[in-house]
């Protein structure tokens, strides 16, 4: 396992075949010549761009939005979405959560920016970093953090103005995981309006998938009409979704999709919020959830040198209260939910269900 030495070079295998005629290395400087020549007008150049809250010196070998994409990958925020639900708590080996959303939302994506030619480097950074500000337990905690705030709590701004900040990330990709959602202003990229479609694209079609695949709904309760335009698989759905934003904006020159198609995926997601996010388990679910989260949220802003990072605050104050919202908020399902058997004293038959509990 020490590799195979020869002409000069280890290699990984001693029958390895690979070569290539590198020339020079193609660094930073000679990317950011590729995009410049082969994007389209409108595009976001990572060259000029790199604009971050503290200045940077620009890396030698990526631009700066390849560095922003290989930071959101290695932060704790990212890895953590792998136990954050997506619409099930506590989800099983074959359903997504929010970290397999964000990587389908990441595909999506940069299908679409590829075809449109769109900076699909920008695009995908966004997308894997679009959904950082959720806490555990799905939407629900943004009804269970929204009190405890003046402005609020959406995930999309909390997740690019405190989950990320301490990444230094450019304003480009900050702008577009801060306004991905389509109730926030429009991202002031073609990229991360790229992501906002992308975004819901996805999850219109993989929560479906989930949901049948559990047994919650069947591909044939799709209205007819609707799985005419769209299909009934998500296979399908995405193929013509992606295809329908990249062959309206070819024809405009702005991203969206043609209203007949728009109004096939309206439909599928009004389907989905009736008969998936909706149902009364669904709503019990939200239900446990918020309780528990407001009740760690208490604990933590009452006892804010709790919290596992320096908080010099006064207990029960607002600063408190906001620091809670943010340690909680960081928390997966299962973290949340064990702290508050473990702290709480919460009942186990009060915990949201899911694999523990049926």
């Amino acid at each position: 396992m020490t590799g195979h030495t020869g002409e000069d070079l280890v290699r990984a295998h001693a029958d390895s075949a690979g070569w290539i005629d590198v020339g020079t290395v193609n660094d930073r400087r000679a990317r950011e010549e590729q995009e410049a020549a082969t994007l389209r007008p409108g595009a976001t150049l990572a060259h000029g761009a790199g604009d971050r809250a503290v200045a940077e010196e620009p890396d030698p070998e990526r631009t700066c939005f390849e560095r922003d994409h290989d930071r959101i990958v290695h932060s704790a925020a990212f890895r953590r979405l792998a136990g954050k639900t997506q619409v099930v708590v506590y989800p099983n080996d074959h359903q997504r959560t929010r970290l397999t959303h964000a990587i389908e939302v990441a595909q999506v994506a940069t299908s679409i920016a590829r075809g449109i030619g769109a900076n699909a480097t920008l695009a995908e950074t966004i997308a894997l970093g679009h959904d950082c500000g959720h806490g555990p337990g799905g939407h629900a905690s943004e009804d269970a953090f929204d009190p405890y705030l003046p402005e609020g709590y959406d995930h999309g701004p909390w997740g690019a103005d405190v989950v990320l900040a301490p990444l230094n990330l450019c304003r480009e990709t900050l702008d577009g995981i801060r306004n991905h959602s389509w109730s926030r202003p429009g991202p002031e990229t073609v990229e991360g309006e790229v992501v906002s479609w992308a975004d819901r694209i996805a999850y219109c079609a993989h929560d479906l998938e989930d949901a049948v695949h559990a047994g919650i709904v069947a591909e044939r309760d799709l209205p007819d009409d609707v799985a005419e335009l769209c299909g009934r698989d998500r296979r399908t759905q995405l193929s013509r979704f992606i295809r329908g934003v990249i062959s309206a904006t070819v024809r405009t020159n702005r991203v969206g999709m043609e209203p007949e198609l728009a109004g096939a995926l309206s439909s599928l997601r009004r389907f989905n919020y009736e008969r998936i996010y909706t149902r009364p388990a669904s709503l019990a679910q939200s239900r446990a959830v918020i309780k528990i989260l407001q009740a760690l949220v208490e604990h933590y802003a009452a006892r804010p040198t709790d919290i596992p990072w320096p908080v010099a605050v006064h207990p029960g104050g607002a600063e408190a209260v906001r620091a809670a919202v943010a340690y909680v908020g960081g928390m997966t399902d299962r973290f949340a939910f064990d702290s508050a058997v473990r702290l709480l004293g919460w009942p186990v038959d009060e915990l949201p269900m899911g694999i523990d509990r049926h």
